[in-house]
């Protein structure tokens, strides 16, 4: 028999969801899972038709991090170690630059390196019975790459809480945190996800990209240095058509017709 894909695409008028497809393992980040991910995300990057990314698990959880069963069947071999922590790296980069919106669709717990990819996103809607932790302190591997992640997302208190207990949160708390945006029914979920997707791929496809880059490279910057950075990224934006496009149909009161230039 064929083994089932470890990634599911599916793509609906620009929004395009993928799925973590291990569910027996509930879709532990595998090598072969990441590089699935990784190549993936570079597809839909040069994909024009693409809007806007959601990212779901399938089965009874979102993702619950590194896969240990495969980590310890390796028997710990560093060139391996080496490889997926790179790798990880790489994918959770991927996401930040790539020039679609991400959003994070979880259920389920997620835990470890899939609370990494919760915080990855730049969205995330949760069901009522989501659960997320960074519990690498209770298995003495401290969740250190996670953390690159998680204390760029939410406060260091609420940083430092959530990884120096290991424990799980619930999604009302993850919300308090800021590491999520909603907390919807799970009947709900799929459809508000999906919903607000769409919402975003009405936009110009050029502003997301370039609102994009810019939220994250200001976010690095002193406060002159991102004034001086943004001033110029508005100055070029407004040299695009969709800008020009979208001025004018909102002081002629019209839908603007976005060309992507």
């Amino acid at each position: 028999m064929t083994e089932a894909p470890l990634l599911l695409r599916a793509d609906d008028s620009g929004v395009v969801t993928l799925t973590l497809n291990r569910p027996q393992a509930r879709n532990g980040l595998s090598l072969g899972l990441l590089q699935a991910l990784r190549d993936a995300l570079a597809q839909i990057d040069a994909d024009p038709a693409a809007r806007v990314v959601i990212i779901a698990g399938a089965g009874p959880a979102f993702c619950a991090g590194h896969d240990l069963k495969e980590l310890r069947a390796k028997n710990y071999d560093p060139a391996y170690v080496d490889a997926l922590f790179a790798l990880c790296a790489d994918v959770m980069q991927a996401i930040i630059h790539l020039s679609k919106p991400v959003i994070a669709r979880v259920h389920g717990v997620a835990t470890a390196a899939g609370a990494q990819l919760v915080a990855s996103a730049d969205l995330a809607f949760a069901a009522e019975d989501a659960r997320f932790a960074t519990p690498g302190v209770n298995i003495g591997l401290f969740c250190s790459t996670p953390m690159v992640a998680l204390s760029r997302n939410v406060g260091k208190k609420q940083a430092m809480e959530m990884l120096l207990s290991g424990d799980l949160i619930d999604a009302p708390t993850a919300l308090r945190f800021g590491l999520i945006n909603a907390v919807v029914p799970a009947a709900e979920l799929e459809a508000q996800a999906l919903a607000f997707a769409r919402k975003i791929a009405s936009k110009s496809p050029l502003t997301l990209a370039i609102g994009k880059k810019a939220f994250y490279a200001q976010a690095e910057l002193p406060l002159a240095e991102a004034y001086a950075y943004t001033r110029e990224v508005m100055a070029q934006n407004l040299k695009a058509q969709d800008a020009r496009e979208g001025i004018g149909a909102f002081l002629d009161k019209r839908v603007p017709v976005w060309t992507g230039t």
